[in-house]
């Protein structure tokens, strides 16, 4: 090789090396609650078709509802050297010495769909979540305006205990109740985000409450544990949707199904794409050194039988829930 080609060749691969890292060299490891819900099933399934759109190599811890799982495979993520981490909390607190080590190898690490307590704010780069206070009280608008100032005993199933989105779905749809007096929520309980445990949280408040007769509305969390409610109110021989009125949130296909047959009656969709705006601000961050903004804020949508639920369910059916 002559003098001026060797030049060249040298000058080639220092251009290379300062080049920043392509998405295709990009490895995310996402630690993931679990597959508790149709929704989170989605969620997952959604990930890697937006990573794989951007040919990203995204790694999945599945954590099975338990935060000393999450908190183990952020630790091996560390260990492994990831260009940035995915992390679904499951629960609001205990983060901090985990994400300080990712901060420490300076691994930005990004919230999907649930947030964590203030104190661990300048931890991770950015959130991509709802505005779950938001989705709470779409919910109790919906259910305000239907009974139009008649008397309604409500019923609520909670999500999981300790966790940002169950604290704030219930605290969007207390705002509403506060504002109007003929709305009363009764009975309150988590059914763990669940379609067992929500049946089995609505059989209790069904034999408590007159075999179901005192009670006007169901409002669940998430639609899993709405779509158990269903089941032990047909159970136990009363018409959801008809006999008490049914509002949720997620829009998962299952709840559409259901809102098609006249058993619900509505639902907040939370959109199961959280990664790909994710991975946008990742890529961005990585090649640019672009700083996304501390909350990628994604739609709270209504849907009711207005909105022709067959459509919807058909579309969805395919989404990994």
């Amino acid at each position: 090789m002559n003098s001026k080609a060797l030049l060249a060749a040298t000058a080639l691969v220092a251009i290379t090396l300062s080049l920043p890292a392509t998405a295709a060299e990009l490895t995310v490891g996402f630690s993931q609650i679990g597959s508790e819900s149709g929704w989170r099933a989605a969620e997952t399934s959604v990930s890697k078709s937006e990573a794989a759109k951007r040919k990203v190599t995204l790694k999945i811890a599945d954590a099975q509802q338990k935060q000393e799982n999450q908190i183990k495979a952020i630790r091996s993520f560390i260990a492994q050297g990831v260009d940035a981490i995915f992390l679904a909390p499951v629960v609001s607190s205990g983060w901090d010495a985990v994400l300080k080590g990712a901060k420490e190898a300076k691994i930005p690490v990004v919230l999907l769909d649930r947030d964590i307590d203030p104190s661990g704010k300048e931890l991770y780069l950015t959130a991509v979540t709802s505005d779950s206070v938001h989705e709470g009280a779409v919910a109790g608008e919906w259910l305000a305006k239907t009974v139009a100032g008649k008397a309604c005993s409500v019923v609520e199933l909670q999500g999981t205990v300790g966790a940002s989105v169950a604290t704030n779905r219930k605290k969007g749809f207390d705002s509403v109740v506060a504002k109007n007096a003929n709305l009363k929520v009764v009975r309150s309980q988590t059914g763990d985000f669940t379609r067992a445990k929500g049946k089995e949280v609505m059989e209790s408040f069904i034999k408590a409450e007159g075999g179901g007769k005192n009670i006007c509305a169901v409002y669940a969390h998430n639609d899993d544990m709405m779509v158990g409610a269903i089941q032990a109110m047909k159970e136990a021989g009363l018409k959801p949707g008809k006999d008490v009125l049914t509002v949720s949130i997620d829009a998962v296909p299952d709840i559409f199904k259901a809102i098609a047959a006249g058993e619900a009656n509505a639902t907040v969709e939370l959109t199961p794409n959280m990664a790909g705006p994710a991975l946008d601000a990742i890529m961005a961050y990585k090649a640019k050194g672009t700083v996304p903004p501390k909350w990628i804020q994604t739609e709270s949508k209504l849907y009711t039988a207005a909105d022709d639920p067959q459509k919807i369910y058909d579309s969805k059916k395919g989404l990994g829930y």
